[in-house]
């Protein structure tokens, strides 16, 4: 009966099953025509228990598009807040740590299937849980319909045991939810604003994550790590839009919003850890600790909590970061980068944290750190 509950979008989907398979024949040609035709034995493991990462989500994760031009728009093109290299980004700063390259974009996979077994990055700097309205955005499932022609590839170049202990010992790295409540609080492009309330909207982001876990877990991932919305009330962008600025320097309305889907996110992380036999599941609370920055500028070496470092006018938010050039001098002293994004020096903060749980900014990765998960 549970079995049958966790069915795949796949299977009970019959349009996105044909767009999926339509997408996974047009890369097998593409890898065809580039010359892939021999089998390839899968990399030594490093000297962690993980054999490469695999990276979903929203601008925390990738400063590009996740298109066919993704290589001239971020080199030429790049959407900040990385300025064309996602080497200050969090998931890049974890792979480090882990001794694995940087999982490459997929569309800037070179066509071999070495380019997969060192991880994919599927994400984009506007990605939403929601299927988006605008065109400038993308999708959770868009991206998951990515993670299964992967697989699937995998699993013709290596054979389906080979595939599945590989897939198994991966590392599945998520997070999204921040371009769905900029959307709520700013934009409003989905029209739910009127339809929902704040914990109903919750939901509804929640137990679409909950089924993208699921979706994962039918195709044999067993890692993964999901990571909660930062305090978007203490934004820039926020802060200059709403006109709210209270004793804690944030829109706290915003911030009970999102902290009420990261509180149901976890719950339903423990819930899927006890469910799902062999799952590894682990929570990381970047609100809290952002929050604590925040609070404690000085102690953690900053000089600036509300302002960002790259834009324009009140709180560097009236006119975003258009380009570096209009960037701050010292860029480590502010924790905003631009609108919506950490600098640099904090996403370092929470690199140390998410993968020791070291002093500071202790217990932000719950049941466990990153490294104990790896």
């Amino acid at each position: 009966k549970q079995k049958k509950q966790r069915n795949s979008t796949w299977s009970r989907n019959p349009k996105i099953k044909r767009r999926t398979m339509e997408g996974f024949a047009l890369f097998m040609v593409a890898l065809v025509s580039m010359g892939i035709t021999n089998l390839a034995m899968v990399p030594e493991k490093t000297s962690r228990n993980v054999s490469a990462m695999y990276v979903l989500g929203d601008s925390s994760v990738d400063c590009g598009s996740n298109t066919l031009f993704y290589p001239i728009i971020h080199l030429n093109l790049s959407l900040l807040p990385c300025n064309g290299s996602n080497s200050i980004l969090l998931p890049y700063l974890l792979a480090k740590k882990m001794g694995l390259p940087y999982a490459e974009p997929f569309y800037a996979q070179n066509g071999t299937i070495d380019g997969l077994l060192n991880g994919v990055n599927y994400g984009a700097a506007h990605a939403t849980i929601l299927s988006p309205t605008s065109l400038s955005h993308q999708s959770l499932n868009h991206q998951l319909r990515q993670v299964f022609e992967t697989v699937q590839l995998l699993e013709l170049q290596l054979g389906h045991e080979s595939s599945r202990h590989f897939i198994r010992s991966s590392l599945f790295y998520l997070a999204f939810g921040k371009d769905d409540y900029i959307d709520l609080f700013l934009r409003n492009f989905s029209g739910v604003m009127a339809e929902y309330n704040g914990p109903q909207f919750a939901e509804i982001l929640v137990n679409q994550m909950v089924h993208a876990v699921m979706n994962l877990y039918d195709m044999n991932v067993r890692k993964v790590v999901l990571m909660g919305i930062l305090p978007l009330g203490c934004a820039p962008s926020l802060l200059f839009q709403w006109h709210i600025d209270d004793a804690t320097g944030c829109v706290e309305m915003i911030n009970e919003v999102v902290l009420r889907y990261n509180v149901l996110l976890e719950k339903s992380i423990v819930r899927l850890n006890e469910e799902l036999p062999d799952a590894h599941l682990v929570f990381c609370d970047l609100y809290q600790g952002v929050k604590k920055i925040i609070t404690y500028p000085h102690f953690f070496g900053f000089e600036d909590a509300k302002n960002a470092c790259c834009g324009l006018g009140l709180y560097g938010a009236e006119i975003g970061c258009v380009t570096s050039d209009i960037a701050c001098n010292t860029v480590s002293a502010n924790v905003w980068w631009d609108l919506y994004n950490p600098t640099p020096k904090v996403n370092s903060l929470l690199a140390e944290s998410t993968w020791s749980g070291q002093q500071l900014l202790s217990n932000i990765c719950r049941p466990t750190t990153i490294r104990g998960l790896v």
